[in-house]
């Protein structure tokens, strides 16, 4: 017979086998690219249509996501329409961490982050459709405070803000708006475009960086991350 030491000591190997074996809890993050077909969005610069620059911001993001090994979904992956309820029926489908609707704009400057306008309600299994933001809204704060602090860590200017967001007000994960503006210097001329590559490049790295924190962490507080809008 095996002695009380003995036995422990194979319980808790056999424990922390077990444990090792355990498999990860899937994390999604669902990039929507907005605007496509018919609904071009708006003109940037050099006539260019805000849903090629969406797409471009997915098609880069969903890379450098997928090389640090996070599954994405993406609503759209061609210049194809997109009605805004699809767009939130794939991200619920998909059972998103996280999902970012993306926008490009040349109003402003930075990178604009919208959540819902929706007051917060607790989350429950059947939510009404238009409304099922609601039970998320504080998470999607919480979301919206890491990519601040990424964001404004990289030295870009950010701009915070709550609205309605079809679409997104359907969404039943956290969710944010991200609308890129023009890059200004301190006198407020632009030094680079929503279509300028580099930048494109910059704000996605940064992005893919929030998520990775997002995804170590994604219980947390909006509180604690500055994030909460009047």
């Amino acid at each position: 017979m095996l002695g009380a030491a003995a036995t422990l000591l194979m319980l808790t190997a056999c424990a922390g086998a077990q444990a090792q074996a355990a498999p990860q809890q899937r994390f999604v993050v669902v990039l929507d690219a907005a605007h496509g077909g018919d609904d071009s969005g708006g003109r940037l610069t050099n006539g260019q249509m805000e849903k090629t620059v969406t797409l471009a911001l997915s098609v880069r993001l969903r890379s450098m996501l997928n090389a640090r090994g996070i599954t994405v979904v993406t609503t759209r992956e061609a210049d194809a329409a997109m009605e805004a309820d699809r767009r939130a029926g794939i991200a619920n489908h998909s059972k998103a961490g996280a999902c970012l609707s993306l926008h490009a704009t040349e109003s402003g400057g930075g990178v604009h982050l919208f959540t819902s306008s929706l007051a917060p309600a607790q989350a429950v299994r059947f939510a009404a459709w238009k409304t099922a933001q609601a039970g998320y809204v504080t998470r999607s704060l919480a979301l919206a405070g890491v990519l601040n602090s990424a964001l404004a860590g990289a030295a870009m200017k950010v701009t915070l803000g709550r609205t309605a967001l079809a679409g997104v007000d359907s969404m039943a994960c956290p969710a944010v708006a991200v609308e890129m503006a023009p890059e200004r210097g301190a006198d407020g001329k632009i030094t680079a475009e929503p279509t300028d590559a580099d930048y494109q490049a910059r704000v996605v790295a940064t992005l893919a960086s929030a998520l990775l924190a997002w995804r170590a962490n994604p219980q947390q507080d909006a509180a604690q991350t500055g994030a909460r809008q009047p």
